[in-house]
């Protein structure tokens, strides 16, 4: 209750008089973390879509054309919910060749946006990328590796096992160069990713020297990265590496977000720094060898994803890092199928395209870095 004075009437003086209370108004709610929710959700079923409709697009175009009707049929025959069976030569087409070829460029796109996205956040980094600084070149030396040496003890595995081994090798060295004084250098990442990029390079060309004809084709497939090989046991392989990585990046999510408020308040927060770091390197490593061990060296699309989300929904790597896997699955599968479809009957390779549309975005995002900072000095 209220207590006020009414005003004074002739010759008296104001006397105080008691009203009720009027009832508070309910606090307005923080508008700040609802305001992500629902971009993110609209971005995710915008994501979704555009992969669903890429991918029956992708199963249908080529040399052989499949009406994406009849895609629909088949895939429905198959799992037992009625459509219907195509010609021999439809069926062959459509599942020995274009279906393990959108799969592989779903794993593929998904890995490396995840990657990117991990590198990020883990390095502290808007430039870190598998691509960039060396990583998938650094994977791909140990499949050429064991391609020209002819390595075969691990079956199919054998190359998926070396390019895993050789990634996680160099992600370690990236990892140990490009710190000085608990934090990541620009400069340093850069400059180390030349030199491994360089090195690894060095190492291909020697493994290209002494291997025979047929070997120099499959080592050539590493270097400018395609998707013209895709066969099932190749799905098979790399699933179990690539499903391992992207079902365990997001549950790191909030403890990158405490990472990018700095090292010395994440400590004081809860979080073992260098112990999530290891973990995600180790993650980065699976996903990048995993990408390189069936497509080899395809950059630009860790860097490009991220970024894009990046700036559409802020920051947060809730919504970053599986968002990422989406929308680096998106991008793989249109750009496979613009590698295989702008040259007819010649093939793009896939490598190559996305590099060409990269490294425009790269020299942006590096002016635009310097910019905001000021300089590199």
């Amino acid at each position: 209750m209220t207590v006020s004075h009414e005003p004074p009437r002739a010759g008296g003086s104001s006397t105080p008089t008691v009203t009720p209370a009027t009832p508070a108004a309910p606090a307005a709610p923080l508008k700040g973390p609802a305001r992500r929710l629902p971009t993110a959700l609209i971005l995710t079923v915008a994501l979704v879509v555009t992969l669903v409709v890429l991918a029956l697009v992708s199963a249908g175009v080529g040399a052989y054309r499949i009406p994406v009707g009849d895609v629909l049929a088949s895939v429905q025959h198959r799992v037992g919910l009625g459509g219907a069976a195509l010609d021999r030569v439809g069926e062959s087409v459509l599942w020995n060749v274009r279906l393990p070829r959108v799969a592989l460029a779903l794993l593929v796109g998904s890995s490396l946006g995840c990657a990117g996205a991990l590198m990020q956040g883990v390095f502290g980094n808007p430039l870190a990328e598998p691509g960039v600084i060396g990583i998938s070149a650094g994977a791909a030396v140990g499949a050429v590796a064991a391609i020209g040496l002819g390595l075969t003890f691990l079956g199919n595995w054998t190359v998926t096992a070396c390019a895993f081994v050789a990634g996680l090798i160099t992600v370690g060295s990236v990892y140990l160069l490009s710190r000085n004084g608990g934090r990541t250098e620009v400069v340093t990442l850069i400059l180390t990713g030349i030199a491994v990029n360089a090195f690894a390079g060095a190492l291909i060309g020697l493994f290209v020297f002494f291997a025979d004809s047929g070997q120099v084709n499959q080592i050539t497939f590493w270097q400018l990265g395609s998707l013209a090989q895709a066969t099932w046991p190749k799905v098979l392989a790399v699933l179990p590496c690539a499903l391992a990585g992207l079902l365990v990046a997001p549950f790191h999510a909030r403890k990158l977000d405490l990472l990018s408020l700095g090292e010395r308040p994440a400590r004081h927060l809860g979080v073992d720094v260098e112990r999530l770091r290891l973990a995600l390197i180790l993650v980065v490593a699976l996903l990048t060898a995993a990408a390189v061990a069936v497509a080899g060296i395809i950059t630009f699309v860790g860097l490009l994803v991220p970024h894009l989300l990046r700036m559409a929904n802020g920051p947060g790597h809730r919504f970053l890092v599986p968002g990422s896997a989406l929308a680096g699955a998106v991008v793989l599968v249109a750009g496979d199928l613009a590698a295989r479809t702008l040259a007819q009957p010649a093939e793009l390779p896939l490598g190559v395209l996305t590099a060409l549309i990269g490294s425009p975005f790269f020299f942006w995002l590096l002016r635009r870095t310097r910019r905001k900072q000021g300089g590199w000095a």
